[in-house]
């Protein structure tokens, strides 16, 4: 059952005692980040004053419809409230609105904080499904972020037959794509600023997805490091660390349902033995998560699994330990989902609090 055990996601430590920071001389500096759903005004400064407490680089709102506010009055509240992380739209699509109402409305939050905004585009999951609208083929992502990047450096740019214009825009933010899938891995590499990568932590998982990144950049005459990847990962941390586990279950449906339980689960690295577990999973979980989705994970024989591949949860010390075997995995830059931890302020704080130092200091 999820409280026992994690599938090796989940370490067990004595928490009785301070975390030890256990880095190796020399390790760059991970940087981390956390995006979630917007339900009330109160969250969102709550979420702001603790990404700035804590010193976490990025804080992101999610577009999901019907399960929280409107992300773009959501974003305006979070960039006036946060005075130094970088804030995301964590992420919208180009079907839900036109792709230059999202690249003006990202010029405009770039006006409450200059150089710290990042508008994020992905096909639609729970953005789309909730509305009753399909998703975008991933294939089309690229003509909509290049649309979008030549509007916010001031030019005109043409979508579909239509061109649009955004003269007064003053600074270029960039623009992340969220990439899961081959078609929209490579489509960050060729056309984004940035990814933000859902596609797992392990050392296989990373080296796929960042290889095609890079691959596509290579191939459009970039350098991989044109575009910045982050890496996405549900994230409960709590001092009941079996309380963590069982809750977060609900985030791993909804997850792992468009991630890697899509029509051939072998492409996307997933063992015989889960394949037709994750199709099962696909068929029936929700975009609207409930408790009834983190039991269908544990029925289905898949939280351990899930939990090693997408998500960092449990105590402090469990959590530092598996950051840690990300970083080992090549991860640089880590972006958590709390929407649906037990107490997402809470989880936040206490990994700020606890686990973000020990990850920040280096051994001499």
């Amino acid at each position: 059952m999820p409280p026992q055990a994690c599938g090796g996601a989940c370490h067990s430590f004595d928490t009785g005692h301070t975390i030890k920071s256990i880095a190796p001389g020399g390790r760059t500096r991970v940087e981390v980040g956390f995006f979630f759903w917007p339900y009330d005004t109160a969250l969102i400064r709550s979420m702001a004053e603790a990404a700035d407490a804590f010193g976490y680089d990025m804080v992101g709102i999610a577009d999901t419809p019907g399960n929280a506010m409107d992300p773009w009055v959501a974003t305006t509240l979070l960039a006036a409230a946060a005075r130094r992380a970088r804030v995301a739209v964590c992420v919208t699509n180009l079907v839900t609105r036109h792709p230059a109402v999202s690249a003006a409305s990202a010029a405009s939050i770039e006006l409450l904080a200059p150089g710290r905004v990042v508008l994020g585009i992905g096909v639609g999951h729970s953005g789309t499904k909730n509305l009753g609208m399909a998703s975008l083929p991933a294939g089309q992502l690229g003509e909509g972020v290049t649309f979008i990047r030549e509007l916010l450096r001031g030019r005109a740019a043409t979508y579909r037959g239509g061109t649009a214009h955004l003269p007064w825009v003053k600074h270029p933010s960039p623009v992340f794509l969220a990439a899961s899938h081959p078609a929209s891995l490579r489509a960050a590499g060729a056309a984004a600023d940035g990814a933000f990568i859902n596609y797992g932590l392990g050392a296989d998982n990373v080296r796929e997805s960042e290889g095609a990144v890079a691959q596509a950049a290579r191939e459009a005459g970039r350098g991989p490091d044109d575009v910045e990847i982050w890496q996405i990962a549900g994230m409960d941390c709590n001092e009941d660390g079996d309380a963590a586990r069982r809750k977060i279950g609900a985030i791993l449906a909804f997850v792992a349902a468009y991630v890697v339980g899509g029509a051939d689960p072998a492409r996307r690295g997933v063992p015989p033995e889960h394949r037709e577990p994750l199709r099962e999973l696909r068929r029936r979980y929700s975009t609207r998560p409930s408790d009834a989705d983190a039991a269908l994970v544990a029925e289905l024989g898949l939280f351990d699994y899930l939990a090693r591949r997408l998500a960092v949860c449990g105590t402090p010390e469990e959590c530092l330990a598996q950051v840690r075997a990300a970083q080992e995995a090549g991860v640089r830059r880590l972006m958590f989902s709390v929407s649906l931890a037990i107490d997402p302020v809470r989880a936040v704080r206490l990994f700020g609090e606890k686990v973000l130092p020990a990850l920040r200091t280096r051994l001499a």
